[in-house]
């Protein structure tokens, strides 16, 4: 007789939240303060004014970074609060039109009428309004939105991602700056690419190559507008 072991299942999908933020916050902290070292250096600035430079952008990109996932995620839980609110309304006012609709939606998924029907009334008797939330507005306790718990994680990988390029500027000889920087902080990308997408399941190839050529780019593009600068000055 074979008997059936309930285990616990960790899906992907409960790692969105804060996965998203950390990538970007990392992924961000070093391109940004990398570029501005690179950009700093090429206008023929010191290891002192470039410090300053990259202290001053580490700074400023972290609090930049906690407030902007803080205003997005929290407009993001605004429409969700205002979307189940409206729900909530709907099934006091007419709680027959809104089983019909959550039969409806399983219905649409390849379940016949009776068994659907049977469904929505069970789930609604338990918690409408937790079943509408969960299959009609696709809110779950996975998706939903935390401005904090966003807010401080790209803040905080922000930080780590832009103290790298930052500890180079203090050990590597000035004369070889832009070079070191720029390699290194495309090494720390594509590490943090590859990891990113073994986190999250993604392929690991597309994801190195995606954020190893935006970040060359970012990198190339303010080394020749410090460098011109530099020159006008």
């Amino acid at each position: 007789m074979s008997r059936l072991h309930n285990h616990p299942e960790r899906h992907l999908v409960s790692r969105i939240g804060w996965l998203r933020a950390a990538v970007l916050g990392a992924n961000d902290g070093i391109v940004s303060t990398a570029s501005l070292i690179i950009g700093v250096a090429a206008a023929s600035g010191g290891r002192s004014e470039i410090m300053v430079a990259g202290a001053a952008g580490l700074v400023a990109g972290a609090m930049s970074m906690a407030a902007g996932e803080y205003v997005s995620v929290s407009s993001q839980a605004d429409t969700e609060e205002a979307d189940l609110a409206r729900e909530k309304a709907e099934l006091k006012a007419s709680p027959e039109a809104e089983h019909a609709e959550l039969a409806g939606i399983y219905i649409a998924r390849g379940v016949n009428q009776d068994t659907a029907k049977d469904v929505a009334a069970q789930l609604m008797a338990k918690d409408a309004l937790a079943a509408h939330a969960h299959d009609e507005l696709a809110i779950t306790g996975h998706t939903e939105a935390k401005p904090i718990q966003a807010a401080i994680t790209s803040a905080a990988t922000f930080t780590v991602g832009a103290a790298l390029p930052l500890l180079l500027v203090v050990i590597s000889p000035i004369a070889n700056l832009v070079p070191i920087v720029a390699i290194a902080s495309l090494l720390f990308l594509a590490l943090l690419g590859a990891v990113g997408a073994k986190v999250g399941g993604a392929a690991i190839g597309r994801a190195t190559w995606r954020v190893s050529f935006w970040g060359a780019l970012a990198m190339a593009i303010t080394a020749g507008i410090g460098a011109l600068v530099g020159t006008a000055v």
